[in-house]
């Protein structure tokens, strides 16, 4: 069985920057893993500007963020840091005995570690958390999905657009469509402003004049095979309206990635697991996430 003295679970910007922290802090055996063919997670599909600032002093798209991160794991790599990458890989679970099993192609394993640091990232919310009447039709999308599609599969997914949350993520989906030629026709918020940051709103809500339904929510979807309409409901009058669309991108926030956690949350992590960027806590900006890796892989070092 091998063993290693820190494993790093998510090859995101939380992962890479500490396992490399760790790593030029002294550590040695470092595993760092992750199920997806390549580091940088979902960085890989932003495409947009807006990164960078907070820890390279320089704004640049998500993309060339991950890029970075490539180049500082390669260069730690071939400076003679002990690192050992392992992609494709998924850790099914992690035991109180300090025990991991990782499963890839034709794999599974069981490894030893001495402490863990679980940087696994955040998973959206999806249509299905809401009290939703009606069929589930095609066209309804989570924004990292429809990002996905647009960014790295260059696919298709309709002409009138209806975004359900004013949220980062959701804004920016909308400028791309609208960039795009298509038709942002509303997007629906629970809340009595727009989400997001200052900065999205002026540069997308205000600069596109994107409509905004305030203190509403989508109550029913409609279609067969494809989704046709929504009812959007106003939460303090009650009044109901139906909007036709083509598709529904829902953009309801993240949610801590943490379910390989199979004991009680509530009680005190162990002091050999540490939780480290968006699986921690959701971050704003992806910077706050490399400079919080940063200092746990100098403390994970000792």
């Amino acid at each position: 069985m091998k063993e290693y003295k820190l494993l790093v679970i998510g090859a995101g910007a939380a992962g890479v920057t500490a396992a490399v922290a760790a790593a030029r802090a002294g550590a040695d055996r470092i595993c760092l893993v992750d199920r997806d063919s390549c580091i940088g997670g979902v960085l890989n599909q932003c495409k947009h500007s807006g990164f960078g600032v907070g820890y390279y002093g320089e704004e640049m798209s998500g993309t060339e963020y991950a890029k970075r991160l490539d180049d500082m794991l390669t260069q730690a790599i071939d400076g003679g840091a002990d690192i050992e990458l392992r992609l494709g890989t998924m850790v099914t679970k992690i035991t109180e005995n300090r025990h991991a099993f990782l499963a890839s192609q034709g794999c599974y394993e069981e490894v030893a570690f001495e402490k863990c640091l679980l940087a696994s990232g955040c998973r959206e919310t999806t249509l299905q958390s809401l009290c939703v009447a009606g069929t589930r039709p095609e066209g309804i999308y989570t924004a990292g999905e429809a990002q996905k599609m647009l960014n790295i599969y260059s696919r298709d997914v309709g002409d009138d657009i209806v975004i359900l949350g004013t949220g980062d993520i959701g804004q920016i989906m909308a400028r791309h469509y609208l960039d795009e030629g298509k038709n942002v026709i509303a997007m629906i918020e629970k809340s009595d402003a727009a989400g997001g940051m200052e900065r999205n709103r002026r540069n997308i809500i205000e600069k596109y004049d994107i409509p905004v339904v305030l203190r509403s929510t989508i109550v029913e979807v409609f279609g067969d095979s494809h989704i046709t309409a929504v009812k959007v409901r106003n939460l303090d009058s009650g009044e109901e309206n139906i909007i036709e669309c083509s598709t529904l991108i829902t953009a309801m926030g993240l949610i801590p990635e943490r379910d390989i956690l199979d004991w009680d949350e509530k009680k005190q992590l162990p002091d050999w697991l540490t939780m480290c960027g968006n699986c921690d806590y959701v971050h704003d900006i992806v910077d706050s996430v490399s400079l919080q890796a940063e200092r746990l892989g100098v403390t994970l070092a000792k």
